[in-house]
């Protein structure tokens, strides 16, 4: 399904932290959010995935308003991964995907035959099936990343939500990822720092700065030199090669004075 924002914000102590934000994503596309620290990329996730309520504007999930749906309804279609997913108990693997399926049992409900083989699908999906026996503590980041994605994976979302799925990823383990993210049968939204990799993945940018929608479009239109200067503060060269995009980084450019 589709999610679209409509002339959304978010305020916090006074201050717009999202404004007026419009968002289209088709279904099964990838869309990536780009911004510097503070452009607001991260409370626009959590504002589509209904954990903080818009201050205006409306979120849809395809046809249906988000405010209209109650928490378990929502989960059942749509997924989130934050940056960190941690945990104070020490449970398996298996056990941390299962709790994607929470929304589907009822409450004390035990695991049923159905939430086995969705859990078993989801790892597979994601590549940790060999996995579950292990104890999540035990993980390398690269796992654990892996191993939350096949949890919300485990939700059999239409729509799927991820704040720098990339983060504290080596190069390999960053390629990876994204190849698996992509290559599952949902709508997805990602926040992410690195140009190339969005221009390599995503369908889709949209790029915020101060909480505004200053550029979206395809990421070979939208991630230019001037872009990278006007948004980031940093001099680049872009550049389509035989083996895809990328964004050379040449130096940061002298900040204006307000």
């Amino acid at each position: 399904m589709s999610i679209t924002a409509r002339a959304v914000s978010w305020a916090a102590r006074d201050r717009l932290v999202v404004d007026g934000v419009d968002l289209h994503v088709p279904p099964g596309a990838t869309v990536g959010l780009l911004g510097p620290n503070g452009s607001g990329k991260s409370t626009l996730l959590r504002l589509l995935a209904g954990l903080r309520p818009a201050s205006s504007g409306v979120v849809r999930l395809g046809d249906d308003d988000l405010s209209g749906l109650g928490r378990r309804a929502v989960a059942r279609r749509l997924a989130v991964v934050d940056q960190e997913s941690g945990t104070d108990t020490d449970p398996t693997v298996a056990e941390v995907v299962a709790l994607g399926r929470l929304p589907h049992r009822r409450p004390w409900a035990g695991e049923r035959d159905v939430d086995r083989a969705a859990v078993l699908r989801a790892a597979t999906a994601m590549r940790t099936e060999h996995l579950l026996a292990r104890r999540y503590a035990t993980l390398s980041g690269g796992e654990r990343q892996r191993v939350q994605l096949a949890r919300a994976l485990a939700q059999e979302p239409s729509e799927l939500l991820l704040d720098e799925p990339t983060n504290h990823l080596d190069v390999r383990h960053q390629l990876e990822l994204l190849a698996l993210v992509v290559s599952a049968d949902v709508t997805t939204v990602l926040a992410l720092h690195d140009l190339t990799l969005a221009m390599s993945f995503c369908d889709e940018v949209v790029v915020l700065d101060g909480g505004r929608v200053v550029a979206a479009g395809a990421p070979a239109t939208v991630v230019t030199a001037d872009l990278v200067a006007r948004v980031y503060g940093v001099e680049a060269v872009v550049e389509s090669t035989a083996s895809g995009p990328s964004v050379r980084y040449l130096r940061a450019l002298p900040r204006l004075e307000a």
